[in-house]
């Protein structure tokens, strides 16, 4: 029976398959998906399923897979009950409190931020004794406070470009984040050996990654 692996398509996909081959696992199914959602490995050990960030919570939460490679931001935002078990350190940027030239985070004013992490985002205020009015945002968050929508943004960035070019500025800086690795509690039990040894392969390949970059492992 395969192991199960819900693997956040796009960006995660692709930062993570070095890290999947660097650990031993043959990732050409992987690279030549064309359209193809449910993936399996030559050697049938390994079903990977393809989703949008927030599923894979979801799908790890209904038991219908084994194992989870998502941000940290999205564990973090749907307050993850499963095991986490692997910081595989790619994928990596920072929530940050961002708005236009005028904006004054210590003003009294009870403020509008936009976000597509709301609780992220309400812990950060209470932590500065704040209360705000949080506005949901899917799309380019970067907009809010160009359109006046909200007074400010709390969103991820990587290198600060997108914001930069909008004229926005970073006034905080909250959580990193990174890639990690999440398993079900129940498949734990079941594939305790498989989903160990798929843990420790995936280590090893992290810790020569850094090894080679010359980065301290954590």
């Amino acid at each position: 029976m395969s192991l199960k692996i819900a693997l956040t398509k796009g960006r995660v996909e692709r930062k993570v398959i070095p890290l999947l081959e660097r650990a031993g696992i043959d990732c050409e199914p992987l690279k030549n998906k064309k359209r193809k959602l449910i993936i399996q490995t030559n050697d049938g050990k390994l079903e990977f399923i393809l989703a949008k960030g927030p599923d894979v919570t979801t799908y790890l939460n209904a038991g219908v897979v084994d194992v989870g490679i998502v941000g940290s931001d999205i564990l973090e935002e749907q307050q993850n009950e499963q095991y986490e078990l692997l910081d595989l350190e790619v994928g990596k940027c920072q929530f940050v409190l961002a708005s236009t030239a005028v904006f004054d985070v210590n003003s009294p004013e009870r403020k509008i931020i936009g976000t597509k992490y709301p609780i992220i985002t309400k812990k950060y205020f209470e932590s500065l004794g704040q209360d705000v009015e949080i506005v949901k945002i899917e799309g380019s968050v970067e907009l809010a406070p160009l359109i006046g929508l909200a007074d400010a943004i709390v969103d991820i960035t990587e290198t600060g470009t997108t914001l930069r070019e909008n004229n926005l500025y970073v006034f905080d800086y909250l959580n990193k984040v990174s890639t990690r690795l999440v398993v079900n509690r129940m498949s734990l039990k079941q594939h305790s050996q498989e989903i160990f040894t798929l843990v420790d392969n995936l280590k090893k390949a992290v810790f020569e990654k850094n090894e080679v970059r010359g980065e301290k492992t954590r």
